[in-house]
């Protein structure tokens, strides 16, 4: 099973560099038809995506590698660091288009073609919008940082490509060709945006943040369903890493419980978060009532 989704995720992100080649082929082709500065702008955030593909494919390889001496608990976290170097590489690819939008400014240039580079460039923006919506819903099946990162990101991209086409015709038809470099800024500090959303993210996967409010709270109840002659849970601490949710928390029982009993109890609870969540692991550390050190929430 999981080599299967290994196997699946490897492919998926081979089909994203290919994806990313063939739309940045396509919208260099529009900058090259027309010279302007805005598609340029566009193109260079589509190198972006090829780079960040490749990275995103080592991340995943790695990523699936099963659990050795040395990592114990897995190498999912390699995903982080694929979400991260795509963040810096779009910063850097805004910085460029805002250094190239300031000398098209200062010294502005006409574009030929405009209409013919606008639809070469759209054929490219619908590929990517179909791309990205694909690799966000898998990124959330796959619980797969990389992927979702990689899937918002391209969205972004098309949200700002679909900005220079409106743009560009806006520019087209009444010959302001100052509109050229202001829409390439306007592109920059979009995907400046999106790039430090990107970099925040995955520090905080990084920084074994804990899962979400609303996730914390199906996983209370879940253990609280299937926790029946328990007494109470305590000290539950969540965090992900990657596509794994490591769950842990102290469960009470009655000191005339038998091992064989408790042991039930925790397999129980364990197979109802298996079920509820994708890729969970779960540690159970179980007391006794009389030497159990904190009050916890009481299992209903």
């Amino acid at each position: 099973m999981a080599d299967g989704k290994a196997s699946v995720a490897k492919r998926i992100a081979a089909l994203t560099v290919v994806v990313a080649l063939l739309v940045l082929a396509i919208k260099y082709y529009a900058y090259w038809v027309t010279g302007s500065v805005a598609l340029f702008s566009d193109a260079l955030e589509s190198v972006v995506n090829v780079v960040a593909g490749l990275v995103a494919l080592w991340a995943i390889y790695v990523s699936y590698k099963p659990a050795d001496s040395d990592h114990p608990f897995g190498h999912t976290k390699a995903e982080y660091f694929s979400a991260v170097v795509e963040g810096v590489l779009i910063v850097v690819a805004a910085l460029v288009i805002l250094r190239e939008a300031w000398l098209a400014y200062q010294v502005p240039r006409t574009f030929e073609a405009p209409l013919e580079g606008m639809l070469i460039n759209g054929v490219a923006t619908a590929i990517n919008a179909g791309w990205a919506l694909y690799l966000i819903r898998r990124g959330r099946s796959h619980n797969s940082p990389a992927f979702a990162a990689d899937g918002r990101h391209i969205m972004a991209d098309v949200v700002t490509s679909v900005g220079v086409l409106l743009g560009l015709g806006l520019a087209t038809v009444t010959g302001w060709s100052v509109l050229d470099p202001i829409l390439a800024a306007v592109v920059a500090l979009n995907i400046l945006r999106e790039g430090a959303k990107v970099v925040m993210s995955s520090l905080s996967g990084l920084m074994d943040q804990a899962i979400e409010p609303e996730s914390e709270a199906r996983v209370r109840e879940t253990i609280s369903a299937n926790a029946d002659g328990a007494l109470e849970v305590h000290d539950l601490k969540t965090r992900l890493a990657g596509r794994a949710m490591f769950i842990e928390f102290h469960l009470v029982v009655p000191s005339a419980m038998t091992v064989g009993d408790a042991h039930c109890i925790c397999d129980r609870i364990e197979d109802a978060l298996q079920e509820e969540f994708t890729g969970v692991r779960v540690s159970i550390h179980v007391e006794p009532e009389e030497e159990a050190k904190q009050v916890g929430v009481p299992v209903l």
